[in-house]
């Protein structure tokens, strides 16, 4: 029997669902083998890290920072570990609040720490999950209460601290470093990369309830250390006597530079105020400039060290020579230069005695034997008008125009110190090119960049002794500037500077001594003028004369006491500072020893100051040269702009009165209750009535304002002025103390003249000027 043949059960329409459902499937397998390969292929590092940061924690351990050594391997910036505390807010959880208040009742401990305060702390515990700073780098004792707490999810990690042994010793020469132990000042600014280090990692694997598992460690590289020509002893010395000289003086700065004139080593950089580097939370921003190199000023007298050296050198004079100094007045294209003396003027001398007696007149005679271009070159192979290169940051050139932008009477401003500008470490190089033979030797402060650490052999203090020979291999930048015999001369003749002449404040007792007074207006930057009452104070000289061992210049910026000159001011910190140092170093003496008695009776007798002289300096093109600096010179931003805090004052005399005279040294309080007794109006006049004009600082209104300087007047007490006539300095000065007045001297001898007039009520604390003479 015939069977039918079996019907297919897979219809047409069946096989395009299986297509279908094959396509989807391929389709669905692609996009998943996509996604793996994206998740696990182009993705996964960013899994790993994801990982890593659940799993892991990383550490980046601070390299330990390079140390400042002296000369003698005495520590003057050190790292030391201290711990820093942080927290892991998730273990805070929900007692963060609580963990912040306690927290910072421990390491809140300064008012003006906004880091450790609380609402800050809990900030940054809400901020991060796994992280978050508590405190960093605290001390020992505030650590360990810390600990003591026992609080969940605090933790500590030992970081390094930047230490300073001496405290504020050679504050702005070192400067300081940040939290971040990134160097703000100074040498540790200067040299940040070199002594930062390399920093290293630790990898701590931790499990889920953050325990640690184990850890990996990536240990970092420590930073060079750098020996300095600085040596600690010396820098004490003229830091102390700097300090008291300050202090006496109520000066607003003060700078002493020791170098050894032999290889132009820095052995000493005192500045005055300094700070305190390990107290950064009150440190204050006005004294962490170096201003031995990034500050100018005109150098008055002290230069003419410069200009007698150069008509010595290139125009064959000779210290014996007759130089008519013209009975201390000289006119040329319409300007007066006078010799400032209050004891008679001077005709024809030597050429020594003219220096002796700093005459003005006598300079600028030198320099016209010179000329111009020539006393240019001189300048400039001084060092003065270019940065020296030393090793401290900030460094300013200075201020000397080139000849083709001086007037018709600038060689007689530049050959007295005036319409040039110069740093105190560029004033004792020149000092130190005169005293080692007449070559320039360009100043340095770093001795050498190591590895090696203290107590390791090959590292070996390197004493300063004093040599009377230059090196045989003269550094870079190293020039001759005068002959050898000219050098000769001019030690000679400032020995007799310091023996007969304006220095001999700075004679040493068993040490012959060579120098320079000089004291030099201070410009108003407001009305480019000089102003009358505020005088820059320097001595620049070698000791001793025959074998020189160390040159010092010191410079004292605005003294508010006693005359303020160079030869009543720096010179006898000079003389301080010298004296010290040279028996420090067991330098033999080459003259008799005397007694106290005899050394008073040489210092005591009569001193002819070079008292500034009245100029008309061509002041407008020195400040335009400003512009002409680089970008980075200091001068083009100066951080100390109390010089620019000024306004001008209109000084009109009465009518049928005397000419203004010494009425413009009158601060505007004092001028004020002068006009009121007299019964003038007070009022300022129009500028077309203005026959003088003078820069007077803003009155003050605290007690440290007086300290810097600046006039405090208590209006609601008045006092009569007292009556000065004839009296000397030092009765005048405690005539006024008595009644609670300040002084104001011009000139010496004996009191003549003063303003306001005896009986005038004014407020106590005002300022008197009372004009001395002979």
């Amino acid at each position: 029997m015939n069977q039918a043949p079996r019907q297919t059960l897979t219809a047409p329409i069946r096989r395009i669902r299986f297509a279908y459902v094959a396509l989807i499937f391929c389709a669905w397998t692609s996009i998943i083998a996509v996604r793996l390969g994206w998740l696990q292929v182009v993705r996964h590092s960013d899994f790993v890290h994801r990982a890593a940061l659940q799993q892991q924690r990383t550490f980046e351990v601070a390299p330990r920072r390079g140390v400042l050594y002296d000369r003698n391997l005495r520590e003057l910036a050190v790292t030391v570990q201290v711990d820093s505390v942080y927290a892991v807010p998730s273990e805070l959880g929900d007692n963060r609040a609580s963990a912040a208040e306690i927290l910072a009742e421990i390491v809140h401990s300064d008012p003006r720490d906004n880091f450790t305060s609380k609402q800050q702390m809990l900030a940054r515990f809400n901020a991060s999950h796994g992280f978050a700073w508590v405190a960093r780098r605290v001390d020992a004792g505030t650590a360990e209460r810390v600990r003591e707490l026992n609080l969940k999810g605090i933790y500590f990690q030992k970081e390094f601290k930047r230490f300073y042994p001496n405290n504020d010793l050679a504050a702005q020469v070192l400067g300081y470093v940040g939290t971040d132990d990134k160097g703000l000042g100074g040498l540790e600014l200067r040299f940040d990369d070199d002594m930062h280090g390399e920093p290293g990692h630790v990898l701590t694997a931790v499990d889920a309830k953050r325990h640690v598992l184990g850890s990996e460690e990536n240990q970092p590289q420590p930073g060079e250390n750098l020996m300095l020509s600085i040596d600690a002893n010396i820098q004490y010395m003229a830091e102390r006597a700097l300090d008291a000289q300050m202090e006496k003086m109520k000066a607003l700065h003060g700078k002493v530079v020791v170098q050894d004139p032999h290889t132009g080593q820095i052995l000493a950089l005192a500045i005055a105020p300094r700070f305190n580097p390990n107290d950064q939370r009150h440190m204050d921003a006005s004294v962490l400039q170096n201003l031995a190199v990034s500050d100018v000023y005109e150098p008055g007298s002290t230069f003419k060290l410069v200009t007698y050296s150069a008509a010595l050198d290139a125009a064959g004079v000779q210290p014996t020579d007759i130089v008519d100094c013209q009975g201390g007045s000289m006119t040329m294209y319409g300007r007066t230069l006078h010799d400032d003396r209050s004891d008679g003027h001077l005709g024809q001398v030597t050429v020594q005695y003219a220096l002796e007696k700093s005459s003005d007149v006598g300079a600028a005679k030198m320099a016209l034997k010179v000329g111009n271009q020539k006393f240019y070159d001189y300048m400039r192979a001084f060092g003065f008008g270019a940065r020296s290169g030393i090793e401290l940051p900030s460094e300013t050139r200075g201020l000397l125009r080139n000849p083709k932008k001086w007037g018709a009477t600038s060689i007689l401003s530049m050959a007295i110190g005036q319409e040039v500008g110069v740093t105190p470490v560029q004033l004792v190089t020149m000092v130190s090119t005169i005293a080692n033979g007449g070559v320039y030797m360009p100043p340095h402060i770093l001795l050498q960049s190591t590895d090696q650490m203290k107590g390791d052999p090959r590292l070996q203090p390197v004493a300063f002794r004093p040599s009377n020979q230059l090196p045989d291999n003269l550094p870079d930048g190293a020039h001759r500037v005068i002959k050898e015999m000219t050098s000769a001369k001019m030690r000679m003749m400032m020995q007799a500077i310091v023996v007969e002449g304006t220095g001999r404040k700075g004679a040493l007792n068993g040490y012959s001594a060579g120098g320079k007074t000089g004291t030099a207006q201070k410009i108003d930057v407001a009305t480019h003028t000089y102003s009358h009452t505020k005088l820059v104070a320097s001595f620049a000289g070698f000791a001793p004369v025959s074998n020189p061992a160390i040159s010092i210049a010191v410079v004292i910026d605005t003294p508010t006491v006693g005359t303020r000159y160079g030869a009543e001011t720096s010179a006898p910190v000079f003389a301080e500072v010298a004296q010290q140092v040279l028996e420090y170093l067991g330098v033999p003496h080459d003259q008799p020893l005397k007694t106290k008695k005899e050394m008073l009776v040489a210092t005591e007798n009569e001193v002819f100051d070079d008292s500034p002289s009245e100029s008309s300096a061509d002041l407008t093109a020195m400040f335009d040269d400003v512009n002409s600096l680089p970008a980075d010179d200091p001068l083009r931003t100066p951080a100390d702009t109390a010089s620019a805090d000024v306004q001008p004052v209109a000084v009109v005399p009465k009518a049928g009165g005397k000419a203004p005279g010494i009425l413009n040294l009158l601060p505007k309080k004092v001028l004020a209750a002068f006009h009121a007794s007299e019964g003038v109006d007070s009022g300022m006049p129009d500028a077309a009535d203005t026959t003088a004009r003078l820069a007077i600082p803003k009155v003050a209104q605290s007690e440290q304002g007086k300290e810097n300087g600046s006039l405090v007047v208590d209006a609601g007490l008045r006092v009569a002025v007292p009556s000065f006539e004839g009296a000397p300095l030092r009765t005048v000065v405690e005539r006024a103390d008595a009644v609670g007045l300040r002084v104001q001297l011009v000139g010496s001898g004996l009191a003549r003249e003063q303003v306001p007039t005896a009986g005038t009520m004014v407020p106590t604390g005002t300022e008197v000027v009372v004009r001395f003479t002979r």
